[in-house]
């Protein structure tokens, strides 16, 4: 890769007070097939892409930053930046814009604010939020997958797998959109097959604080719950060790968090984060991606932009009995016809029972 004024690395350009931010310097191959998100051939872009945690969390900056190694494999020119903090999200914008970038990712929906503040001055940028809720002007989008639906299996999951008919849930960003929505989904899940189970959430102040998700989760396990459910980033691994500690079920958002406890995590929620960031920039170069949220999920075209998977080629863990599987199976086929909609309420997704 050149290093050109227009390629140099971002920490030679931006404040020192953006840390651990590089440019990636190598083609990493991405060893997939031949994926449903399969966009159409176009010229080398310019990309950038801004994570709010560490691309090391083995959780949602670690789905987020494949993206960057699947569209350097195809070509593009691609730069990132970790840990960005809110404060300095605007500035990180501007920079990227002014140096030629012509798709720029904010891997959160914490990002939106930022787009819409920098969007109007940069026109010919599209900035694509990821688990945003919403577009703005003419080039700020948002693209997420469906969180209800992969919250709703797992409440079915959750709720099949529990014993005590109780089981919880512990989660960051209360009232973010899609944490709504999959919250929202899990509680929807659970009461669709057991309808007088329990259904606790936590919320936690920080997504990257393991140590006070495993305290909530220990809470909750406390209290009866003998399935934890969550949606956290670096905080999701106290979740992991919470369960494994008292040798109850939990997910994960990693096949990492299945290795860590494999006899505890049932299953991962595995975000397609790459083929989606793949395809939005594909359409954003040809002009076909509008304003506004496009949501992969089991009905869409390009298909669901998340899967349950334990492992690969293997959807779920050995604790999890095969009349459910079917039934999880059977859930999928509902949303792809059409069958089964959700309607998912802020009150889905409270806190408290």
């Amino acid at each position: 890769m050149s290093r050109s004024p227009a390629s140099r690395p971002v920490a030679q350009t931006l404040p020192s007070l953006f840390t651990a931010q590089r440019l990636f310097a190598a083609v990493i191959v991405a060893a997939a097939a031949a994926t449903a998100f399969a966009p159409q051939a176009r010229a080398a872009d310019k990309v950038a892409m801004l994570l709010p945690g560490s691309i090391n969390d083995q959780s949602w900056n670690a789905a987020g930053f494949g993206a960057v190694g699947k569209l350097k494999a195809a070509g593009d020119d691609v730069a990132f930046s970790e840990n960005v903090a809110p404060a300095d999200r605007i500035e990180a914008m501007k920079d990227y814009a002014r140096r030629g970038y012509t798709s720029i990712i904010g891997h959160s929906g914490s990002f939106l604010s930022a787009a819409q503040r920098v969007g109007p001055e940069f026109e010919k940028v599209t900035f694509i939020i990821g688990s945003g809720g919403a577009g703005a002007g003419k080039n700020v989008v948002s693209v997420d997958y469906d969180n209800a639906q992969m919250g709703y299996m797992m409440g079915v999951l959750a709720a099949r797998l529990s014993k005590s008919n109780k089981v919880g849930s512990v989660n960051g960003l209360e009232g973010l959109p899609n944490v709504v929505q999959q919250v929202g989904g899990f509680r929807q899940g659970v009461k669709s097959v057991k309808p007088t189970a329990e259904v606790k959430v936590i919320y936690i102040k920080d997504m990257e604080d393991a140590a006070m998700a495993k305290e909530a989760a220990l809470a909750l396990i406390s209290g009866g719950a003998d399935f934890v459910f969550g949606k956290l980033n670096a905080g999701q691994n106290g979740i992991v060790q919470a369960a494994k500690e008292k040798k109850v079920y939990t997910s994960g958002r990693s096949f990492a968090h299945a290795e860590m406890a494999p006899d505890q995590v049932v299953t991962t929620i595995v975000e397609k984060w790459p083929d989606m960031y793949l395809a939005a920039t594909r359409d954003a170069s040809a002009g076909k991606l509008k304003p506004g949220l496009t949501m992969y999920g089991y009905e869409a075209a390009g298909g669901p932009g998340a899967e349950l998977m334990f492992a690969k080629d293997t959807p779920y863990g050995k604790g999890v009995p095969k009349e459910v599987v079917a039934e999880l199976e059977a859930i999928k086929k509902k949303f792809a016809s059409g069958a089964l909609k959700l309607d998912v309420k802020k009150e889905d997704a409270r806190g408290g029972v």
